[in-house]
């Protein structure tokens, strides 16, 4: 039992005890259904595992004290919960240690994320209750916390309650955790427990991707496809995201990105099954992790949901290599294979009409061009119409070389190609070589750069990545345009990235958004197959950004630089049901003894009024904003043509300033001063700075004397310093060129003059601070501050400890150093002052007022004697 005060109203008893045998069933098992030898995998749970763990969370994340609260708390909720030690017996403390920066790394968030996020709320909610514990000397060694949902779950339900988990299932679902998203550790005695999946996954969102993969996860069969919800959905996010968003309690927009977080992250994947049709069928997605834990394997995306396949889906009812048995096995099913196949063959569609023949390859060269096909099924076979020969024409003869299994000359009609033979020259290709040459001779001639172009048009997607992914949803489209079609497509979807990348949209994420909007579009029109002109749907309806109110970042309703539904647009959908109220209330009140149809009539005519009114409002808004823009544009011109003008100046100011001599020695083209002369005067000015700061330090303020030889010896100091560098430096140096060149050796000891008495004032800084960090005021002041310190209320349980020994020597040193800064401070505005008034003394009475009192003066001994 705990006696802190908020564990007071809980009692740690247990209503009913967990009978030994009572969940024997509900452990993780192989997908075999064999306990026995099976792989310890965490992800691969037995479907009545699975099923309880899903219960539990589920119970646990529906609790009105953890409902609403944000993603990182409900995960902190969860981790607390599967850390939670279970009943033994009939008592239980339901407790569990933890650190709250390790809490922090479960989640991928810091420490004061889990103090505002999680801790304040839940305790806040009455879901968690938690008490610091402290070792035998007083020291913080974790935090307990007690979930409260459990404790109400084992207090009043007893083993019956979702919440109410064995320690073996408890210990399950903890290990699944470390398995997706566990932070890894490497104890002394144990083996290392690796990073979970989305361990590398941190900061903002990082919470919710964690929650979102184990609710997906335990709502995975052993199949490793999420079971998707029914009813209808949005078409923008699709059926995956609506999915995650009931499973969330989040909308179905931010769903859909993060789906496409864990997509990118390599533990999702997201396809559409294949038709008959060749068409994009229902969308599914696959758990990586789950399908790898049962020896699942992902086929390719070309074989799963490919635009066009190798072979057409086959009937149930076709025989020999035309079932669906011949095609899996020359080609490979599509989707999951495994161990699992006939859940591999319930999951792909066989459609009963399909045809029985097979497609050609995507991968061939087309033997007729696109332009001179009419759709006419002898027009491949030559000018004669014959009927092809049959499949087993030449199969017979030898393939030692190219001669042997087609012959030169060959024509598709004659001898065409079987099963896979490549042609050297076609019939049609003869057709066009004569029409070519007819046309030559005395047709219409035809350009010659269209031709090349016709012929040599790019059939994929453009080279760079980023058009790649842009156009990807439309790549057989793309394939359906002409070479000069290609190139204003291509020109047309970089002007559309650029434009994106405009809008804060992040460079990386351009492409996919462009992507995203061209498969809503498909969407909207019925798929590829509706599209008759694929130029002019791209340019004209697929690529353009369709806002749908006056925000730039609108696009169908969607902002575009965070994918969530655009706010102006549902202000102005208010405004207009608030105006339609409106105007029908007003007419109730006016007219209330209309029929429906006429009220009707006059509602939708007032509503054509105001429409009226607010297009003059936003053509005169529009009008504001030109001229405002004009406005702004002529004042920026203005601004940047006195800028330039004054540049030009300043210029012209710094030229004239740059022709000036020295005014200490004369030197032509020194801007007024040269080098060396600017040396020495900062090297005087810097001898008086450590005057003062020597007479600061040790002198008596109150006596002249000790004022005036503290600061000549700091100047007898600096030159000596200066002298002795001076004679380091010409050792190292030619004397001769410097005996050459008079003005280079002036500024090169101007120069080491300036770099000595720089050194200077700083070591006579800190001698000064060290002498005035002796004095009586500053021991003082440091004993305060270590009293203090030692007292704090944190260091009350062992004020002598060496932790508080050390804070208050620091806090001590502390007070020292700004002590005697201080004291430096006030002492040196005390030495300005002094010297300030000396010179005001000096300078105040003239000459003529001051030389009578000196002729009065008494002359000493050697004065009298030198003048006698």
């Amino acid at each position: 039992m705990l006696d802190h005060p908020l564990w007071d109203d809980v009692d740690n008893s247990v209503d009913e005890a967990v009978l030994p045998g009572q969940r024997s069933a509900l452990r993780s098992v192989p997908a075999s259904g064999k306990p026995d030898g099976g792989s310890d995998d965490p992800l691969r749970l037995g479907r009545r595992m699975r099923l309880r763990l899903l219960a539990a969370v589920q119970a646990l994340l529906a609790d009105p004290s953890i409902a609403g609260q944000s993603d990182v708390a409900r995960l902190a909720a969860v981790v607390l919960y599967a850390k939670s030690r279970a009943p033994k017996g009939a008592k239980s403390d339901n407790l569990t240690s933890i650190w709250v920066a390790e809490l922090g790394r479960w989640m991928g968030v810091g420490e004061s994320t889990v103090n505002r996020r999680v801790l304040i709320p839940l305790r806040a909610s009455d879901g968690l209750r938690t008490k610091e514990k402290r070792n035998e000397k007083g020291h913080p060694t974790g935090l307990e916390c007690l979930v409260m949902p459990l404790w109400s779950a084992r207090k009043s339900g007893g083993a019956g309650h979702p919440l109410a988990l064995t320690q073996a299932e408890l210990a399950t679902l903890l290990h699944l955790i470390e398995a997706l998203f566990g932070h890894g550790w490497t104890p002394e005695d144990k083996e290392p427990t690796p990073p979970g999946l989305l361990a590398g996954r941190k900061g903002k969102g990082a919470a919710t991707d964690r929650l979102g993969l184990l609710l997906m996860v335990l709502n995975t069969p052993a199949s490793g496809w999420l079971q998707l919800c029914g009813g209808s959905v949005k078409k923008r996010e699709g059926r995956g995201a609506a999915t995650l968003a009931r499973l969330l309690g989040c909308s179905a927009a931010g769903a859909r990105k993060v789906l496409a977080r864990l997509t990118d992250a390599g533990v999702v994947a997201r396809q559409h099954r294949e038709t008959s049709t060749r068409m994009r069928g229902r969308g599914r997605v696959m758990l990586l992790p789950v399908a790898r834990a049962y020896g699942r394997r992902l086929a390719s995306v070309e074989a799963v949901s490919g635009s066009e396949s190798v072979f057409s889906a086959r009937p149930d009812g076709a025989v020999r290599d035309h079932g669906p048995a011949g095609a899996a096995g020359a080609l490979g099913t599509t989707g999951i294979g495994g161990a699992a196949g006939s859940e591999d063959a319930a999951d792909q569609e066989r459609p009963g009409s399909a045809e029985l023949h097979a497609d050609h390859a995507s991968v061939l060269t087309p033997v007729v061009p696109q332009q001179l096909d009419c759709g006419f099924s002898g027009e491949g076979r030559g000018g004669e119409g014959r009927r092809p020969k049959r499949v087993c024409v030449r199969e017979d003869q030898a393939v030692d070389g190219e001669d042997a299994a087609a012959g030169p000359g060959s024509s598709v009609a004659e001898d065409g190609p079987l099963r896979g033979e490549k042609p050297k020259k076609s019939s049609v290709d003869e057709r066009v070589g004569q029409l070519a040459a007819v046309a030559g001779a005395g047709g219409q001639p035809k350009a010659a750069g269209r031709e090349k172009a016709q012929q040599q048009k790019p059939v994929a997607l453009p080279a760079d990545l980023r058009l790649q992914v842009a156009l990807g949803p439309v790549s057989w489209l793309w394939e359906r345009l002409s070479g000069w079609q290609q190139d204003q497509v291509e020109a047309a979807a970089k002007t559309e990235l650029a434009q994106l990348a405009g809008l804060d949209v992040a460079p990386e994420g351009a492409p996919r958004l462009l992507a995203d909007r061209l498969t809503d579009r498909l969407e909207e029109t019925g798929g590829e197959a509706m599209v008759t002109g694929p130029y002019g749907w791209l340019i004209r309806r697929g690529l353009p950004q369709r806002p749908a109110c006056s925000h730039r970042k609108c696009d169908d309703g969607v902002r575009l630089d965070t994918g969530e539904d655009c706010e102006n647009c549902g202000n102005v959908i208010h405004l207009r049901r608030a105006w339609r109220a409106r105007i029908g209330a007003e007419i109730d009140r006016e007219l209330p003894h209309l029929a429906d149809d006429e009220r009707r009539r006059v509602l939708e005519e007032r509503l054509r009024e105001r429409a009226a009114i607010e297009a003059e409002d936003l053509a005169w808004r529009q009008e504001q904003a030109r001229t405002e823009k004009t406005r702004r544009d002529a004042a920026r011109a203005a601004a940047a043509e006195q800028a330039e003008c004054e540049r030009q100046a300043a210029a012209a100011a710094d030229a004239v300033r740059q022709a000036l001599v020295c005014q200490d020695c004369g030197r032509g083209r020194a801007a007024g001063l040269c080098e060396a002369c600017d040396h020495r005067r900062q090297t005087k000015t810097l001898i008086g700075k450590a005057g003062l700061l020597a007479a600061a330090g040790s002198a008596d303020l109150s006596e002249a004397g000790s004022i005036a030889a503290a600061v000549a010896g700091a100047r007898t100091a600096i030159g000596d310093s200066i002298a002795a560098t001076w004679q380091e430096f010409l050792k190292i140096t030619d004397v001769a060129t410097l005996e050459a060149d008079p003005e280079a050796a002036a500024d090169a000891y101007a120069y080491t003059a300036f770099q000595t008495a720089q050194q200077a004032v700083g070591d006579f800084q800190d001698n000064a601070l060290a002498l005035l960090g002796r004095t009586e005021q500053a021991e003082a002041e440091a004993r305060r501050a270590y009293k203090t310190e030692q007292g704090r209320h944190w260091f009350k349980h062992n004020p002598t400890g060496a932790d508080a020994v050390a804070a208050a020597t620091k806090a001590a040193d502390t007070a020292r150093e700004r002590t005697a800064e201080c004291l430096l401070a006030a002492r040196l505005e005390q030495l300005r002052k002094q010297q300030a008034a000396r010179t005001e003394q000096a300078t105040a009475a003239p000459w003529t007022d001051r030389l009578p009192q000196l002729a009065a003066r008494a002359l000493d001994g050697d004065a009298g004697a030198v003048i006698a």
